[in-house]
């Protein structure tokens, strides 16, 4: 016959424990449908598990215990559980929910208790920036996309930028300049020779965009 194994809370033996109870909710969530004979039930998740302990404790040693257990409850750490009835749980921290003990004044060595746990998970590693907000786990490199062109494609986008400023301010200049043809004290000459410089800088300008665009075009099909 094999030794009886001594459920153990944290630190503290559970001797003479009378009983264990596990309960799990299967979290399900039930929807009704039109035209459905029931309820579709959908898990939405898993709840922690759930055991309920009750006990005595006799003995000397019977207030230290009780002085113990009282501690794990009211502290609210993590604890570590082991018996029985959970070892195809995979339990690796339990937490103090509940918590009751009576004595019976006849019996002063004698202290009966109720213990309630339930299961707290590890918290699941933090999330971490990725490009494409970590789109990049789904292949993007197998679906002919590069992400190294990222680079390439700011580079870009600043000297196209660069080039329509440059071309919107030549136009406002030209606009600008067009408005002074209602003055009549001024020559045609002094009007007509910034708007030929305004009006030189057009063709570079478009240079400029369409050398951009060019290489755009030959960085997508590279």
């Amino acid at each position: 016959m094999s030794e009886r194994a001594i459920p153990l809370l944290g630190d503290v033996s559970l001797e003479y424990v009378q009983r264990i109870e596990h309960a799990l909710d299967g979290g399900y969530v039930a929807t009704r449908i039109a035209g459905l004979g029931g309820e579709l039930q959908q898990r939405v998740a898993r709840p922690s598990h759930r055991i309920a302990i009750t006990g005595v404790l006799v003995g000397e040693t019977a207030s230290d215990t009780l002085a113990s257990l009282q501690h794990q409850a009211a502290g609210g750490a993590e604890l570590t559980f082991a018996a029985d009835i959970t070892s195809a749980l995979e339990l690796q921290k339990v937490v103090v929910t509940g918590f009751r003990a009576a004595q019976v004044a006849a019996f002063t060595d004698r202290i009966t208790y109720e213990i309630e746990l339930a299961e707290s998970p590890p918290l699941p590693p933090p999330a971490s920036l990725e490009p494409f907000g970590g789109l990049g786990d789904f292949g993007l490199g197998d679906l002919g996309f590069d992400t190294d062109l990222l680079g390439d494609l700011s580079e870009l986008a600043d000297q196209v930028a660069g080039a329509v400023d440059a071309a919107m301010a030549a136009v406002e200049t030209l606009g600008a300049l067009a408005s002074l043809a209602d003055l009549g004290d001024l020559s045609l000459g002094n009007v007509m020779a910034p708007i030929g410089d305004a009006a030189a800088k057009l063709p570079s300008v478009g240079d400029d965009i369409a050398d951009a665009a060019s290489k755009l075009s030959a960085l997508f099909k590279s």
